[in-house]
């Protein structure tokens, strides 16, 4: 079985590098040709077009930045459609809108083609080491058919439900990692200004029930204050939260907590921090309490 793989990105990369070490063979195409040696080395085979990579491929994964990369990618001129056999499977592990999601599943299904959303959390480390959290939505024969792949690349792997559901749960996820950040944010300026030890307050809340993975992580980062070494640059996250408002709006839920950080996102972006980590909001924190 040969494995297509798109976007060697941050995350793609380490992704398609645990499959090569897992024994499959891979066949990669990145758009800009980076990133292209590590998987060679590794034994992957290059493809110069979508089409070639689709028309010998049994299953084509691909690892994109944005909604509009995956429409593209799957269903522009001289996408994966044109090009997918009968029988095939895709599978998106991007984080994209959950309407794009289905899009491309009704699309596929339409050339006998399977498809599963199957965005991840955990990071470029989970990536590398093959622990990623996936969130799989589709048909349950197709997530069957897909689970050995997922299982290579990800430590917990749930099939949530039809096609798009994986992105909907990414999107709660996304929201949670958000509000949590803009809190741990909060409280360290409120130590900071009242001239707290920011290490032991971190080591403090971590022993109680205000401890949390953002807390441990995140938390750790603004302290060591490396925000130009971005595990997740900001425009991204202000990306899914659009998407998260997006789809409040569709059904009808209002995302209060949401819609605050993802202002505050902007004003980070608006300060030239869109390349830069996402716990830069604690920046735009300390200029408001002036520290």
């Amino acid at each position: 079985m040969k494995i297509g793989f798109i976007g060697l990105g941050t995350m793609g990369l380490p992704m398609a590098i645990n499959l090569l070490k897992a024994g499959c063979s891979v066949v990669v195409y990145n758009y800009n040709n980076k990133n292209l040696e590590p998987v060679v080395s590794q034994g992957a085979e290059v493809c110069s077009s979508y089409i070639e990579i689709a028309s010998q491929c049994d299953v084509v994964i691909t690892m994109l930045p944005e909604s509009r990369h995956v429409e593209t990618v799957i269903l522009g001129k001289g996408g994966l459609i044109e090009g997918m056999r009968p029988g095939s499977l895709c599978i998106d592990m991007s984080s994209i809108a959950p309407q794009m999601a289905i899009e491309c599943y009704k699309r596929l299904k339409e050339k006998h083609v399977a498809m599963l959303d199957a965005p991840v959390s955990g990071g470029p480390q989970g990536a590398k080491n093959g622990t990623l959290s996936i969130m799989v939505g589709g048909t349950e024969s197709t997530f069957y058919k897909g689970l050995p792949l997922l299982e290579i690349l990800g430590g917990k792997i749930l099939h949530m439900g039809e096609a798009g559901s994986g992105q909907t749960t990414k999107l709660c996820n996304q929201i949670l990692i958000g509000v949590h950040l803009q809190a741990v944010s909060e409280a360290f300026v409120l130590a900071k200004k009242s001239g707290l030890d920011l290490v032991k307050v971190r080591e403090a809340l971590l022993g109680g029930v205000a401890s949390s993975k953002v807390l441990e992580l995140h938390g750790q980062k603004i302290i060591e204050r490396s925000f130009d070494k971005p595990a997740f640059k900001l425009k991204l996250h202000r990306k899914d939260l659009a998407e998260a408002l997006e789809a409040g709006k569709i059904n009808s839920v209002p995302l209060y907590a949401t819609a605050l950080v993802a202002q505050q996102m902007d004003a980070s972006i608006a300060q030239g921090n869109a390349e830069l980590d996402h716990t830069t909001i604690m920046l735009i924190e300390e200029q408001l309490a002036n520290i």
